[in-house]
């Protein structure tokens, strides 16, 4: 050992009498996350991850009714075309140049949608909640997906 070693470890003993080393930022570091990660791993198996924000107690949720029970919005034969064809596609310019029709049309198209399931109760913000309605109503099954 140097003299420094003989030092540290001479002058730096834990509560347990195991000598403590000065950390490196990188060492501290590191240690922090393994800490963080043993910490993340015992909530998991605790199933208990603590979230953000403000708790709200769990309600029971009521069930949906079968899909044959589910009020459908009128599409029309364009609006379900236009629509299989933005699932089916990264984008919505892919959508346009596919069906030789303007990005606005798409959008038009894609709005009047979206209100026409709002209007049944059936809102449908996001392109996986289309998808969602789009199985549910049969105008195109997970396999075309």
């Amino acid at each position: 050992m140097t003299a420094t070693a003989d030092r540290v470890v001479t002058a730096h003993h834990a509560p347990d009498h195991r000598p403590v080393f000065p950390m490196t930022w990188e060492a501290r570091r590191h240690a922090d996350a393994v800490r963080r990660q043993q910490e993340a791993l015992e909530n998991l198996t605790q199933r208990r991850m603590p979230l953000p924000g403000r708790q709200v107690p769990m309600r029971e949720r009521p069930t949906a009714p079968p899909a044959d029970e589910l009020e459908r919005p009128a599409l029309t034969p364009r609006e379900v075309e236009v629509l299989r064809t933005w699932l089916k596609l990264d984008s919505k310019p892919a959508v346009a140049e596919a069906l030789f029709i303007s990005l606005g049309t798409v959008n038009t198209h894609l709005t009047r949608i979206r209100a026409k399931y709002a209007d049944v109760g059936r809102a449908a913000p996001t392109k996986a909640s289309l998808v969602a309605r789009a199985v549910q109503d049969g105008h195109m099954s997970l396999d075309e997906l």
